[in-house]
C-alpha cells in the first residue's frame, strides 16, 4: 500500500514557498465562501507587490483577505468575484474586483472547457484520512472541476472544518496535491443570519401555508428564507426532504425539530443534498461526520433534470425588486452590483418541472431609502441598468406581506393586477396609472 504519510510529509510546504509558485500574470482560485484559504493568503499579501496582472477568482467572502490590505491592490490583481458577498460588494464599489456572471449549475464547465482558467489552486481542506484524501469539507461546490485544470494545487489543511460526507467530488487524493500547507486552524467562518422581521414572518407564513407533509425544500440566503426554516420547525409537518445549493441554519432549526427524514425523495433517499454551507459553529458541528448529508458538486445539486425528478420540489428565494411584467432582479441596484445570480434560476425551472413543484420569489414590498422615503419593491419596469435574474415566463409565485400570487399562465395585464395586488396600498394607484400608460391594464379594471 502506498505510503500516504511520507508522501504528505513531502508535499508539506509553508505557506511562503506555496506563494512563490504565484507569479505576475497567473490566474489564481482562491477556494470559496468558508473554504476559501487564509494562510497562503497572508503570505502572498506580503509578495503581491512585487506583482502585477494576478487574476484572482473567488466568492462569497465572510472575510477581507489580507492582499486586498496592502498599498494600492488595484495595481497588482484584479478580484472576479462568482457570487458577491457584502464584502466584495464593497470592493466592487471601490473599483477592487468585478462580478463575473454565471449560472450557478454551469460553474464547472467553465473551468473544464477552458473559459475559466487556473493556474494555481489554493483552498482550504480537512485533514487527510487514512486512505489518502482531503475532503472539500462545506463546499465542494466546483473544488473538484478547479482542481482538475489547475497547473498547481496547493491546498490549506484545517484541523477545525468539518468533514461533509457526499457521493462524488467531495475530496482531493494526496497523490494529485502539488503542496500542503498547515495553517493556524481558523475556526470556521460564522454567517450571521439577520434577524428576520415582522414582515419576514409575515412572508413566510404565506409560503409555509403552501406547504405540505413530503415535500423537498431549498432555501436561499437572507431572513426571508430563514424565517421560513424557523417556521417550519414550529410547524406540523413532518418527513420533509432537502436539496438546496446552500445549507443554512434554517435547516439546521428543521432537522433539530425533527422535520427532515428524506424518506420521500425518489433520489438521494434519505439524505440532505447541497453544494456548499455556511452559517453557525452549531450549523458546522451538525455536518461534520453525519452520514445523512450529501455534499456534491453544484453541477449536480443545480441541474435542473436532478431537481426536476424529486416530486414536490419547493424553491425558495429572495429578490431585490420586480416589475409589473413579472422580471425579477435579485443581483442589482440599478447597475450597482449587490450579489449575483447564483443558482436562483436553476431552481426556478428545476422546481416548476418537479411533479406537484412549487416555486416562490419573495420580497417585502417596500424600501426605505437613505433620507427615509419610502419606495415600492414592485415597480412599473426595472430600474435602467438593473438585472433580469428570473424572465418573467419563468417566475412563477411572488410573496409580498400583502399576499401572493401565481404568475404562471397570466396574461400582461392579468400579472400587472396580481402584482399590483400584493404592492404597499400606497403605491397600487401609481403603479395603475403606470399599467395603463404601458399598454398592460384592461380598461374599467380597478384593483
Amino acid at each position: 500500500m502506498t505510503d500516504f504519510k511520507r508522501m504528505y510529509k513531502e508535499k508539506l510546504v509553508t505557506p511562503e514557498v506555496a506563494a512563490e509558485v504565484i507569479k505576475s500574470g497567473d490566474n489564481v482560485d482562491y477556494g470559496w465562501c468558508v473554504s476559501t484559504n487564509v494562510a497562503v493568503d497572508k503570505a502572498l499579501a506580503k509578495r503581491m507587490p512585487s506583482l502585477t496582472d494576478v487574476n484572482i477568482r473567488g466568492g462569497i467572502l465572510l472575510w477581507v483577505p489580507e492582499i486586498f490590505k496592502i498599498d494600492h491592490p488595484e495595481k497588482h490583481f484584479v478580484w472576479n468575484s462568482w457570487h458577491s458577498s457584502g464584502i466584495e460588494r464593497k470592493m466592487i464599489d471601490k473599483g477592487l474586483g468585478f462580478y463575473a456572471p454565471i449560472r450557478y449549475s454551469e460553474v464547472p464547465r467553465y473551468y473544464r472547457d477552458g473559459a475559466a482558467k487556473v493556474d494555481v489552486a489554493i483552498m482550504q481542506v480537512t485533514p487527510m484520512d487514512e486512505a489518502g484524501y482531503f475532503n472539500f469539507s462545506v463546499s465542494p461546490s466546483h473544488s473538484a472541476a478547479v482542481c482538475d485544470v489547475a497547473k498547481h494545487i496547493i491546498v490549506e489543511v484545517n484541523d477545525k472544518l468539518p468533514v461533509c460526507l457526499g457521493g462524488f467530488e467531495h475530496h482531493i487524493h494526496v497523490s494529485k496535491v502539488d503542496m500542503i500547507v498547515e495553517g493556524d486552524n481558523p475556526e470556521p467562518a460564522i454567517l450571521s443570519g439577520a434577524k428576520p422581521s415582522e414582515v419576514d414572518m409575515k412572508v413566510a407564513e404565506l409560503i409555509v401555508e403552501e406547504l405540505h407533509d413530503g415535500c423537498c425544500i431549498q432555501l436561499g440566503i437572507g431572513a426571508m428564507p430563514s424565517a421560513v426554516g424557523a417556521l417550519i420547525a414550529k410547524s406540523d409537518l413532518k418527513d420533509l426532504s432537502v436539496h438546496s445549493e446552500m445549507y443554512v441554519d434554517g435547516f439546521l432549526e428543521m432537522a433539530k425539530a425533527g422535520k427532515i427524514t428524506g424518506k420521500n425523495k425518489a433520489i438521494n433517499r434519505g439524505r440532505q443534498t447541497f453544494t456548499f454551507a455556511a452559517g453557525s459553529k452549531e450549523l458546522y458541528e451538525y455536518l461534520d461526520n453525519n452520514p445523512e448529508i450529501m455534499a456534491a458538486p453544484v453541477d449536480y445539486v443545480n441541474d435542473i433534470r436532478v431537481v426536476s425528478q424529486i416530486d414536490n420540489f419547493v424553491s425558495i428565494n429572495n429578490a431585490v425588486d420586480i416589475d409589473l411584467f413579472g422580471q425579477v432582479n435579485a443581483e442589482s441596484v440599478g447597475p450597482r452590483h449587490i450579489s449575483g445570480a447564483g443558482g436562483q434560476l436553476d431552481f426556478v425551472l428545476g422546481a416548476y418541472l418537479s411533479k406537484g413543484g412549487k416555486t416562490f420569489i419573495c420580497l417585502s414590498s417596500t424600501y426605505k431609502t437613505k433620507d427615509g422615503k419610502l419606495k415600492s419593491r414592485i415597480r412599473p419596469t426595472l430600474a435602467d441598468g438593473s438585472i433580469v435574474t428570473d424572465t418573467r415566463s419563468n417566475v412563477q409565485y411572488v410573496v409580498t406581506e400583502f399576499g401572493k400570487v401565481n404568475l404562471k399562465g397570466l396574461s400582461s395585464w392579468e400579472r400587472a393586477k396580481a402584482l399590483i395586488s400584493i404592492a404597499h396600498p400606497d403605491f397600487r394607484e401609481e403603479l395603475m396609472e403606470a399599467a395603463k400608460k404601458m399598454g398592460i391594464w384592461k380598461e374599467g379594471e380597478t384593483i
